[in-house]
C-alpha cells in the first residue's frame, strides 16, 4: 500500500475545504437562537451539562472543558451511564447541552424525558432540526453541514468541526458577558505558563534578607566588591540608613570602570553607583519584572516596598527557576 503524494494532498485540501465551508455556511445561519442559547446558560445557577454519544461527545468532553476553563461551570455527563444513574448528576439550576448530528442517538433520546420531567433547559445543538433532539429542546443550536468531509461521507468529520465551533462561540459569548479577564483564565490554569505569569508575583521569588546585595554610599570600593562576590547576584544595591534605594552597581559599570583607566581603590559606593536606578514593587507580577529586564536589557533589578525600602532582588535566573521566562 502506498501513497500518491498528489492525490494525498487533494483529499487533505478537499476535507479542509469541505469544513471550512460547512463553519462559514454555519456562521451565516446563526441567529437569535444562539443568543437565547447564551442567555439560558448566563442565567444558570448551576452548571452546563453537556452530554452526546460517540463522536459527538467527544467533542462533548472538549466543549465542557472549554466553558469550564472560561468561567462557565461545566461537566461531561455520558448518555449511556445516565440511564444507569449519571443523571444524578443534573441538578435544579443546571442546563444540558446536548449533542447529536442526527438527533436520534439512542441513548440520547432514551433520557430525553427524563430531562424535560427535572425541568431544566435543554440546548440541543444538532443537524437534525426535527430530530427527537430538537423537539425536546428549548432552544435548538442548527450544526447541520451539506457533507461530511470524509469521502464515503460516513465519517463524522465536518459535522463534528461544525460542533466543536459551535461551543467554542458559545464559549467566548459567555465569557465576554461575564467580564472574563486574563487572570481569570490564569486562576484555572495555574500549571501552564499563562497561570506562572499572571500569578506568580515579585515577592514569591524575589531573593530577600541576607541574600539581597547593599552596601551604605560611605563603603570603600573594595567593600562594594564583596558584597558583590558573597551575593552573587552581579550586582549591590547602594541604601541609606532607612534602606531606602539610592543607587546600583553592576558587573557592567565595573568593566566600564576598568575600561577608563580609573584607580578603583580611592572610590567610595557613591562615586561609583548609578543613582535612582529602576525598581520594582514588590507586589508587581514577576512578568512585569522580565518585561523591564528586557525593554532595558538589564539582567537584575532592586525590589521595593510601598515605603521605597529595599526588601529584595531579582535577576533573569530568578525569573527562569519559576518558569516565568
Amino acid at each position: 500500500m502506498q501513497l500518491n503524494a498528489s492525490h494525498t494532498l487533494h483529499m487533505a485540501r478537499e476535507a479542509l475545504d469541505i469544513e471550512a465551508s460547512a463553519l462559514l455556511t454555519m456562521k451565516d445561519r446563526l441567529d437569535d437562537r444562539f443568543v437565547q442559547a447564551a442567555a439560558l446558560i448566563l442565567g444558570a445557577s448551576g452548571r452546563v451539562v453537556v452530554t452526546g454519544m460517540g463522536k459527538s461527545g467527544h467533542v462533548g468532553t472538549k466543549i465542557a472543558a472549554t466553558l469550564a476553563s472560561t468561567g462557565t461551570p461545566a461537566m461531561f455527563m455520558h448518555p449511556g451511564e445516565a440511564s444507569h444513574g449519571d443523571l444524578g448528576m443534573i441538578q435544579a439550576g443546571d442546563v444540558v447541552l446536548g449533542l447529536s448530528n442526527s438527533g436520534e442517538s439512542d441513548e440520547l433520546v432514551a433520557i430525553l424525558p427524563v430531562i424535560k420531567r427535572l425541568g431544566v433547559p435543554l440546548i440541543a445543538m444538532t443537524g437534525g432540526l426535527q430530530s427527537s433532539l430538537a423537539r425536546h429542546a428549548n432552544v435548538v443550536l442548527d450544526t447541520g453541514v451539506a457533507k461530511e468531509a470524509c469521502p464515503l461521507n460516513l465519517a463524522p468529520t465536518a459535522s463534528t468541526t461544525a460542533q466543536m465551533a459551535m461551543g467554542d462561540a458559545l464559549a467566548v459569548a459567555l465569557l465576554d458577558a461575564r467580564g472574563f479577564k486574563p487572570e481569570d483564565f490564569a486562576r484555572s490554569h495555574p500549571g501552564g505558563s499563562l497561570g506562572r505569569r499572571l500569578l506568580t508575583h515579585v515577592s514569591d521569588i524575589m531573593r530577600k534578607g541576607s541574600e539581597v546585595p547593599r552596601v551604605a554610599p560611605e563603603a570603600s570600593f573594595t567593600e562594594l566588591m564583596q558584597e558583590m562576590s558573597r551575593k552573587g547576584l552581579g550586582a549591590t544595591s547602594v541604601v541609606n540608613a532607612q534602606g531606602q534605594v539610592l543607587g546600583i552597581f553592576t558587573d557592567g559599570d565595573l568593566r566600564r570602570l576598568i575600561e577608563k583607566g580609573q584607580d578603583l581603590r580611592q572610590l567610595k559606593a557613591s562615586d561609583v553607583m548609578h543613582a535612582n536606578p529602576r525598581t520594582l514593587r514588590d507586589d508587581a507580577l514577576a512578568a512585569e519584572a522580565a518585561d523591564l529586564m528586557e525593554a532595558h536589557r538589564i539582567t537584575s533589578v532592586l525590589v521595593v516596598n510601598a515605603q521605597g525600602e529595599l526588601v529584595g532582588a531579582i535577576n533573569t535566573n530568578d525569573l527562569m527557576r519559576a518558569k516565568v521566562i
